[in-house]
């Protein structure tokens, strides 16, 4: 065995300009997918943890009625226990906030709007999404406080400002009226559109007094190490709360839209790879056509001095393998590198493109991801391609005219 692959390594390096050739044609392809798949993969990261953070969180813990029927009938109870059982009931749970939702009119005294108004514990929603650095204007309210933070949109198409007064109006648990005068204290540009025009924030103790729901929420979201851990997570949460009125919902649950948008998305980002895939296979199979019409007359004289046909395909497949292996390695290597330089110096967008971005609140640049099934999978569909199309020099040598390859 180590007789074939010591020759096999050495027939590589005879000729070592379309041996480097055939790397660095398997090492470009290597780069160029999981380039191409970083960035995608990073602007979808990006949105979902925008989306996550300031939306729905990566789970959710809810009345079961509440998902269909999002009334603030279908509260439950928030205590102590509730939040010990559920911050224990996983390692990669990170933190747990408590949040009362519901949508109710703001008015100022000539003109009304709809807005989601949302009771928060202040500190925990910075420690989850920053909140407090999204403040344009003003202050953040204190626990208890009879205060309100606004949307940028919301108080802009309201007229009102820092030091103004805002009358909430709706519907209260079971019924019952709700209505206060709030102090707006401070105005936050919310990072997304639809938010930022609706977005009324009080703190919790307050929110749940002007909806006669004390002591009660509507979600407890979840902050997680890492998103890939949603499922698993989940379904501990699952665990912990079975045969209760409460259900565990995961974002993709709660937001199916976005989820549709990605796979959208992705699908063009896959008929891209399988285009590129499709020009690197022909390159390969140029470069090995040019390699096995040059190795035509060695192949015809190995067999007629008596080397087994099988032997001698053998070595070249350990060729072949060698080969893809180097590549596919170094194309690894180096796409890690260029990653990791466009992680320091990201790509800026420019124009109406990054005037879009800007808008949604985000940065105007392409993130990139380090996610480690990119540089699985990309390198392992390569090496599949590269080991295919080298399996052409194998076919030849089985069809080979013995005679005819010797007189070439």
């Amino acid at each position: 065995m180590w007789t074939y692959i010591a020759l096999a390594w050495r027939n590589i390096w005879r000729n070592r300009r379309r041996t480097l050739i055939t790397i660095f044609a398997i090492m470009f392809a290597v780069v160029v997918s999981i380039f191409s798949q970083s960035l995608n993969r990073g602007s979808h990261d990006i949105m979902i943890d925008n989306m996550v953070r300031y939306n729905t969180g990566y789970l959710q813990l809810q009345d079961y009625r509440f998902d269909d029927e999002p009334s603030l009938d279908n509260t439950f109870a928030f205590d102590e226990a509730v939040k010990k059982r559920a911050k224990n009931a996983d390692p990669r749970i990170e933190m747990v906030l408590p949040r009362i939702e519901t949508f109710m009119l703001a008015a100022n005294d000539e003109s009304t709007r709809g807005a989601m108004v949302s009771g928060i514990d202040l500190e925990k929603e910075h420690r989850f999404n920053a909140l407090r650095d999204r403040k344009t204007s003003g202050r953040f309210f204190e626990p208890g406080e009879q205060a309100a933070v606004l949307g940028q949109g919301l108080a802009d198409r309201l007229g009102l400002g820092v030091g103004d007064t805002v009358a909430l109006i709706g519907q209260g648990r079971f019924g019952m009226s709700a209505s206060d005068l709030f102090e707006v204290v401070g105005i936050v540009a919310h990072p997304i559109r639809e938010m930022n025009d609706q977005a009324a924030y009080l703190p919790l103790e307050t929110a749940q007094s002007l909806l006669s729901a004390e002591g009660y929420i509507t979600a407890l979201l979840f902050a997680l190490d890492h998103a890939r851990h949603t499922e698993s997570v989940a379904e501990s949460l699952r665990d912990e709360f079975q045969g209760e009125a409460l259900k565990v919902f995961t974002w993709p649950e709660l937001m199916p839209e976005l989820l549709d948008f990605i796979r959208f998305d992705m699908a063009g980002a896959y008929l891209m790879s399988t285009i590129l895939y499709v020009v690197i296979g022909f390159g390969f199979f140029g470069t090995v056509l040019t390699m096995t019409m040059e190795r035509r007359r060695e192949f015809g004289v190995l067999i007629a001095i008596g080397m087994k046909r099988l032997r001698l395909a053998f070595v070249v497949f350990l060729e072949t393998l060698c080969i893809s292996i180097i590549g596919v390695l170094s194309g690894l290597g180096a796409a890690l590198a260029v990653l990791y330089y466009f992680h320091l110096y990201p790509i800026t967008l420019g124009g109406d493109a990054a005037e879009a971005i800007i808008e949604m609140g985000w940065d105007p640049v392409l993130p990139v991801s380090f996610a480690p099934g990119l540089f699985y999978t990309q390198g392992a569909i390569v090496f599949f391609i590269a080991m295919v199309i080298f399996l052409y020099p194998l076919v030849k040598i089985a069809r080979m005219d013995v005679l005819e390859a010797a007189r070439s």
